[in-house]
């Protein structure tokens, strides 16, 4: 894998702009749930920063719980539209307050899917804290519940969102150079 430099065009989200939207949706999810009855639900792996993240900022005790769902390639720029679970929790979320949370809103269609799923199972309520949504390419409504940042349609990476499985550990949300980038497949 190519050095990230080679093809970032932008940073569109420095890392200081995001830890401190996170310190603010940390603190509003502690309003919003003053018991500390809540279950925090990561979708693997590109939620994983935030949610270590948001975790450290919301001050009520809460529990957390993960799920795989693939519905993108390696080298694939866009969902395939189908949503699969490769990993389900761990934890029966029945009569629990749940939040969702998740790295990137894109066509809607994965945390739609994630959500009917969920739904069944007969949580409390179920709700979604996305980091990142791009408003532009919706094809399923999603409520978005807590948003961190509403960006335009560019292919991103970092800070927990990939390119090729690399560049996660990034501190900051970077734009692709698509005349730079070549797919690793």
């Amino acid at each position: 894998m190519q050095n990230y430099n080679e093809f970032l065009s932008e940073i569109l989200i420095d890392s200081d702009s995001l830890q401190a939207r996170i310190k603010e949706l940390g603190a509003q999810i502690s309003l919003d749930y003053p018991d500390g009855d809540l279950m925090l639900i990561c979708i693997l792996r590109g939620g994983v920063p935030f949610m270590v993240d948001l975790s450290r900022s919301i001050t009520v005790p809460h529990m957390m719980d993960f799920m795989a769902v693939s519905s993108y390639g390696v080298g694939k720029r866009e969902s395939t539209g189908s949503a699969r679970v490769t990993l389900d929790l761990q934890t029966d979320i029945r009569s629990m307050n749940v939040l969702l949370v998740e790295d990137i809103v894109d066509s809607g269609h994965t945390i739609s899917a994630v959500l009917q799923m969920l739904e069944t199972r007969q949580p409390k309520s179920l709700k979604v804290c996305a980091l990142l949504d791009k408003p532009e390419r919706r094809e399923a409504a999603v409520p978005i519940d807590y948003l961190g940042f509403s960006i335009p349609n560019k292919f991103v990476f970092g800070y927990g969102l990939d390119l090729d499985e690399y560049h996660r550990n990034l501190p900051f949300i970077g734009v692709v150079d698509l005349d730079k980038y070549k797919p690793a497949h």
